[in-house]
């Protein structure tokens, strides 16, 4: 297996998938903006997208994907960010709950 083939199969993908009500898009984004410009930042951060859906029914408009080079990188961002939320007082949950967006979070990893 190549190099890069082995980095890949190291990384960890966090894909997150969210239903947001159209009045709330405005404030989601805001978040979103914040979140992934701090990502970025972090070492390890491969790739950070936010896609939104364009085309026909589906109940989850946004998703974000953002590749982490290993496990660690991701930990250690993940890490970072509860302490940037724990200095803010930001409390993610609450603000999901509040906007009425329904969240799927999950963590991925490519198959070999």
């Amino acid at each position: 297996m190549n190099t890069s083939a082995q980095a890949k199969n190291a990384s960890v993908f966090r894909i997150d998938s969210f239903a947001v009500p159209a009045e709330a898009r405005e404030a989601f984004m805001a978040q979103v903006r914040d979140t992934k410009d701090f990502l970025d930042q972090q070492q390890g951060c491969l790739q950070n997208l936010v896609l939104e859906h364009h085309s026909g029914a589906q109940r989850f408009n946004m998703v974000t994907v953002v590749e982490w080079e290993s496990e660690a990188a991701f930990a250690n961002a993940k890490t970072a960010m509860n302490e940037k939320r724990g200095i803010s007082g930001f409390d993610p949950a609450q603000f999901l709950n509040t906007l009425g967006i329904e969240a799927n979070m999950s963590n991925y990893a490519a198959v070999p």
